[in-house]
């Protein structure tokens, strides 16, 4: 089968990996480089290293909405496009150029979480389990038919990160498992009624809000790690907070309060107290918080606004 693969980031160079392996991909469309660092250099995304380490023909343009864009596409003359966090919205020209449409890897098990974050919000949300959808391309948000599903559990440990690289391993073979059997699948409408939408993270919310209650805290922590990360500020310095466990019991102080204990950095919460396990110091590298309190001391009874 003749593929063209519209990726960017890491999560997507698994399927591209398997696709490579089991199939003819002729052209990949990513996203274009970018200055990253602070000497500025500019980076080539995961998807387009991967794709010319294989000799394949990359191409990065800023839109697809331009007939010129189009044409160039469709010119390829594919069998199907097969989309992994691409990043740009395809138009209908696009999504309708090849005989066999348009196949996405969508990181949760639709119509629940359609949108930017779906790993990061199916942990924040507390769900249960979550898993990858492989779904026909259409024009409106991550509504289009289902081929096919995969499930993961979502443990009492996850975090966005593992999540992330687990579902990027089952996308992948969910999408070969498609492709074997596609003329056979009779894809599935969604129920409109189950949608849910997982916004785009903002950076407001990483900054952590302690009149929240300990659990929620615990898993938004969990969802963000390692990024963007959820953090605090303690005399004007920034403290990224990886790992904590929410304790049921609470002190009676105010929200945001370091409370005095043996066992390390304590914090009272809105409902319940956080007890801060893994921390990463501003301009240094992630520790257990018991290793930064050996030559490090937060105030007691300060409290974190």
């Amino acid at each position: 089968m003749k593929i063209v693969f519209m990726g960017t980031p890491d999560f997507a160079v698994p399927t591209l990996e398997a696709l490579i392996e089991r199939h003819e991909v002729i052209c990949v469309y990513c996203q274009a480089p970018k200055e990253a660092g602070r000497g500025q250099k500019v980076v080539k995304s995961p998807v387009q290293v991967c794709a010319e380490a294989h000799g394949i023909e990359v191409r990065t343009p800023k839109t697809l909405r331009n007939a010129e864009e189009q044409e160039k596409f469709a010119a390829l003359g594919a069998d199907i496009a097969i989309v992994a966090a691409y990043g740009l919205i395809l138009p209908k020209a696009v999504i309708e150029a090849f005989p066999l449409g348009c196949l996405n890897v969508h990181g949760s098990l639709l119509p629940r979480w359609r949108g930017a974050a779906p790993i990061q919000r199916a942990i924040e949300a507390g769900d249960e389990k979550t898993g990858i959808t492989v779904m026909q391309v259409v024009e409106a948000l991550d509504a289009g038919a289902m081929y096919k599903k995969g499930e993961i559990v979502i443990t009492e440990d996850m975090t966005g990160g593992r999540l992330h690289d687990e579902m990027s391993v089952l996308g992948a073979g969910l999408m070969l498992e498609v492709l074997d059997d596609l003329q056979n699948i009779k894809p599935e409408a969604q129920d409109e009624s189950l949608v849910t939408y997982a916004a785009k993270i903002d950076k407001s919310e990483c900054r952590i809000d302690f009149t929240q209650s300990a659990e929620v805290l615990e898993r938004k922590i969990r969802a963000f790690n390692p990024y963007p990360a959820m953090y605090f500020e303690y005399e004007g310095e920034r403290f990224k907070v990886l790992r904590a466990e929410a304790l049921a019991a609470s002190s009676g102080r105010e929200a945001g309060t370091i409370v005095p204990n043996d066992t390390g950095l304590l914090i009272e919460c809105g409902q319940g107290m956080l007890l801060v396990t893994e921390i990463q110091r501003q301009g240094k590298k992630a520790m257990k918080t018991e290793e930064l309190l050996r030559g490090f001391s937060f105030q007691e009874e300060y409290v974190l606004k």
